[in-house]
């Protein structure tokens, strides 16, 4: 089945050309080739009713990147490898060609609504690395006067230029061992999908699908059927390491989270992402403070939203709860019953372009429910997972030695003799608002442990959006490590994401990271306090991450759902 010649060799150049998309004569990147792709299956199939594209997708090509280097000299900006904050200065500075800058008026002419500019580089999205979350997607809403939009644009596309030469986009291809001329940008300029809402701009529902799933949360889950991550609002939440809820489609009614009201209200989707049409700004807002509008514009709200009371969830309309105790969560409770044709049509759609492609895929969408309307926003290849064998744990395991054990969304895998832990101390941590200087030594410690499979442990979700929820490393802060362990303390308000499917779990399967979430207080999970409190450790560049040495075995068990990191000394 998997043949990556097949998609490797289709041209989407011609897609674009023929509709007069095309701005310049380079190459449109892997985004944009998704796209063609994804045109030509669905009228093949004769399913353009049933799925929609965006109805413009422009393609600013690498050639005008290229320019855009060259006439401003920011070939030599990049060389010096200045602060990341430095290179994306440099770019808002430079101008475009008059010619480029007409392009892009005749393109705004055509595109009244709110404006999504996407990267599309000639590295992302292909059969083996996917770059997934390296650059950058901007929305804007495309309100004010003309020259003002056209400014608008301009700085979102050379913002996106810029990104090709961030510190995760630099990281990503070092570990991989690709050379930076490799790479070259193009970019999408699309109308944002989504309804105007009383101002506020954005799809009901937005999902990230892929069609195999490899971390299970149960043997009924079928890798072949896949799984969906959906979201209120813009889809950046179902990507992110932010709350959406997850749908395996063997069975959309299990929760990797579990079922206890607890855990559903603690991984609810709190926020939702719009572009605020009187302003023109890509904005969050939290659920409740918009619960007015959600319930009048949504007629499937009850589907998405319960009442929680701190013990028990409650329906939307119920009488029982009393209020002002409950806050609302985007738990997506009945969604499975309510929209189960949506859960249908998704698996139907991975199924066809999978087949087509010869390869797994991985998909973005939106859906209005009242509408019944599909639109496919980003289609790529699913970098394959290996799947590593069976580590069986040893059941004469000492107590002593075993510092964390964990029994939920436990993949195969193991490491043995790693020589490094290190922890992020999640007693400290949260108690000073230094979050980020917590994973700036994070970083430093994962450049010094460059040549080392070290094993990188602390508290709630890696790479969080919030820091609150977790330590906001970024890519590179973390890419050489062996294991990723988060710790959850429900207490504390910190839990591990399950959020198989984002770009952060593509990143560990592609790197061969492996993954232990821990419970602490639950039946079956270990966080071994007395180890780390009584073994001398070297102090990070900060005072909360400490360096344990030693040798450290991890072993998963994905057959019997249960993972262990030992000491061997």
């Amino acid at each position: 089945m998997n043949d990556p010649s097949f998609y490797r060799s289709f041209d989407p150049t011609e897609f674009y050309r023929d509709r007069g998309w095309l701005i310049g004569a380079g190459d449109v990147g892997g985004k944009a080739k998704g796209l063609a792709f994804a045109s030509a299956v669905l009228r093949e199939r004769a399913m353009l009713d049933e799925v929609r594209l965006p109805s413009k997708t422009f393609v600013v090509t690498t050639e005008i990147f290229e320019e855009f280097l060259a006439d401003n000299r920011l070939e030599e900006v990049v060389r010096a490898v200045p602060e990341y904050y430095d290179i994306v200065e440099a770019f808002e500075r430079g101008r475009f060609r008059p010619a480029v800058r007409e392009v892009f008026s005749e393109i705004l002419t055509s595109i009244r609504t709110p404006v999504a500019v996407r990267s599309s580089s000639v590295l992302e999205d292909n059969v083996t690395l996917s770059f997934a979350g390296k650059y950058a997607t901007h929305f804007f809403g495309n309100t004010g006067t003309d020259e003002f939009r056209l400014r608008r644009l301009e700085r979102a596309v050379k913002q996106v230029f810029a990104s090709t030469f961030n510190p995760a986009a630099r990281e990503y291809r070092r570990k991989h061992g690709i050379k930076l001329a490799a790479e070259k940008m193009a970019v999408l300029v699309q109308p944002l999908v989504g309804r105007d809402r009383n101002g506020l701009f954005y799809p009901e529902l937005a999902a990230a699908a892929f069609s195999k799933v490899f971390r299970r949360p149960s043997p009924r889950i079928r890798k072949e059927d896949g799984l969906v991550r959906v979201c209120l609002g813009l889809g950046t939440r179902t990507v992110d390491r932010v709350f959406a809820r997850t749908f395996f489609l063997s069975n959309p009614h299990i929760r990797p989270e579990g079922n206890r009201p607890a855990d559903i209200a603690s991984h609810a989707q709190e926020e939702f992402d719009y572009v605020d049409l009187h302003h023109g700004f890509f904005l969050s807002g939290r659920i409740e403070y918009f619960l007015k509008e959600l319930t009048a514009h949504h007629k499937m709200a009850p589907a998405f939203i319960e009442w929680y009371d701190g013990e028990m969830l409650h329906w939307l309309h119920s009488d029982a709860p009393n209020h002002s105790r409950c806050r609302p969560v985007l738990s997506f409770a009945d969604l499975p019953r309510r929209c189960s044709g949506f859960f249908r049509r998704v698996k139907e759609l991975l199924a066809v372009l999978e087949e087509a492609m010869k390869l797994p895929v991985d998909i973005e969408l939106t859906y209005e429910t009242a509408l019944d309307e599909m639109t496919l926003v980003q289609l790529r290849p699913l970098s394959v997972y290996e799947e590593l064998g069976r580590r069986k744990i040893p059941a004469d395991l000492p107590p002593e030695k075993i510092l964390l054990r964990g029994n939920r969304m436990v993949a195969n895998g193991s490491i043995e003799g790693a020589g490094a832990l290190v922890l992020v101390d999640p007693f400290l941590y949260g108690r000073s608002p230094d979050f980020y200087e917590v994973a700036r030594a994070v970083g430093e410690l994962n450049r010094q442990l460059e040549n080392e499979r070290y094993i990188l442990v602390g508290p709630g979700r890696w790479g969080s959006a919030n820091p609150t929820l977790g330590v906001p490393v970024q890519y590179h802060e973390l890419s050489n490590s062996g294991c990723l362990v988060e710790l959850g303390f429900p207490e504390g308000g910190m839990t591990p994401e399950l959020s198989f499917g984002t770009h952060f779990f593509l990143d560990l399967d592609v790197d061969n990271i492996l993954y232990l979430p821990i419970f602490v207080g639950e039946e079956g999970n270990v966080f071994n306090r007395e180890w780390f409190r009584s073994h001398p450790y070297e102090e990070g560049h900060h005072p909360f991450v400490r360096v344990y040495r030693g040798r450290f075995d991890v072993l998963l068990d994905g057959e019997d759902e249960v993972g262990v990191i030992v000491s061997r000394e």
